[in-house]
């Protein structure tokens, strides 16, 4: 058995005295382990880090066995993400939600999602709303998407500002409105044909509903808790966020607007 794709490397383990058992996710094979001889030698350990992107050939007896890794390198961006505090949480983050999916199960779209991510990593207001859209990616593929398209109770497609905790879908102003308190946030940014960037405000509230729902739909049902990397992501995105809202915008005079 070979195979050959693009990869991304999200993780390794040490194995034996010279090797390691890589983690990476690929294109068209999803989330796959490897071992890889030799993997921390001096020339590969570079190679081997989470964020790098490769070109990786699998070859094994059968396919149900671990097969080794021969793994080249695309592009090594892991020394950039090491620069800030969004991007070292980020990358473990981003690796922890992969993982909730079956091994070997194909995601192309996340791992194009990802390699945007990973580049955005140094611009904390791009980074942390990539990041919330992937969180909303990875629970639609676990079967528990969202729909925030239009609304639960009327249909329409206007002034959507709730979430429904029961059901996952958006409710209006108007429907939501009495039940105001018991339903989660819609933040702007995340309404579909709206061009609106996120602010800290809008993002912490998105932070929150994806949580929620991981929360509810993925990490309680497997006993597991929110990882303390996504919990680092978040405080230092905010973080960013605060610094970037504290800007004031120049003021233009009257002149100029006219």
């Amino acid at each position: 058995m070979q195979w050959q794709d693009e990869a991304i490397i999200i993780g390794v383990k040490r194995h034996g005295e010279t090797s390691v058992i890589a983690e990476v996710m690929t294109r068209t094979r999803g989330r796959h382990l490897g071992l890889v001889r030799s993997g921390r030698s001096r020339s590969m350990q570079p190679v081997l880090q989470a964020g790098n992107r490769v070109d990786a050939v699998w070859r094994a007896r059968l396919d149900e066995h671990l097969g080794d890794f021969k793994l080249e390198p695309i592009r090594l961006r892991a020394a950039r993400l090491m620069e800030t505090a969004t991007s070292v949480y980020g990358v473990q983050a981003m690796g922890a939600l992969l993982r909730l999916l079956p091994e070997r199960d194909p995601h192309p779209h996340l791992f194009d999602a990802l390699d945007i991510i990973l580049d955005h990593m140094d611009d904390p207001a791009g980074a942390g709303e990539l990041f919330v859209r992937f969180e909303l990616a990875v629970l639609n593929d676990l079967g528990f998407g969202l729909d925030l398209t239009q609304c639960a109770a009327t249909g329409t497609r206007d002034d959507l500002i709730y979430v429904s905790p029961k059901s996952g879908r958006a409710v209006c102003r108007d429907a939501g409105a009495p039940y105001a308190d018991r339903l989660l946030t819609l933040p702007s940014f995340l309404v579909e044909g709206r061009s609106m960037a996120a602010d800290g405000q809008s993002l912490a509230a998105a932070f929150r509903l994806s949580g929620f729902f991981l929360h509810r739909h993925v990490y309680e049902p497997r006993g597991l808790t929110e990882t303390a990397a996504r919990d680092g992501f978040v405080q230092a995105a905010l973080k960013a966020m605060r610094a970037i809202d504290h800007v004031s915008p120049p003021v233009l005079s009257q002149t100029a607007i006219s």
